[in-house]
This record gives C-alpha cells, sequence and structure tokens, in this order.
C-alpha cells in the first residue's frame, strides 16, 4: 500500500520522466495523486495504485 504522503514531499519513481527526471514533488493528495517534475515542471495525475508500484523512495525534505 501507499505510505503516508504530504504536499511538498519529494519522491523518486523507478522510471525516467521523458525529460530525464526522476524526482517529483507531490502537489496533490485525494483519489488521485498529483506531482510536478522538479526538472522541467509537468504536471502528471497518477492513481495511489499506480503511484504506489512506480514508487522507489520518498526522498527528505529540501530545506532550500
Amino acid at each position: 500500500m501507499l505510505p503516508d504522503l504530504q504536499l511538498g514531499d519529494r519522491v523518486r519513481l523507478r522510471k525516467p520522466h521523458a525529460c530525464g527526471g526522476y524526482e517529483w514533488r507531490v502537489v496533490r493528495l485525494g483519489a488521485d495523486i498529483g506531482l510536478e517534475c522538479l526538472t522541467c515542471g509537468r504536471r502528471i495525475l497518477l492513481t495511489r495504485r499506480k503511484l504506489a508500484r512506480r514508487l522507489k523512495v520518498i526522498l527528505p525534505p529540501d530545506d532550500g
């Protein structure tokens, strides 16, 4: 099952985005999870089930 996610969390997915980036930021929580690519800024929606399969790791917060 999907671990607890909060808005603003950074996650790394198993396969890269078309732009080459692996890291995403959570921008929406609900039935679907909204992610924003940290490389190109593209936003996508994934169901919780799809995200649970594609998720590799939840990264520590970016304190920048």
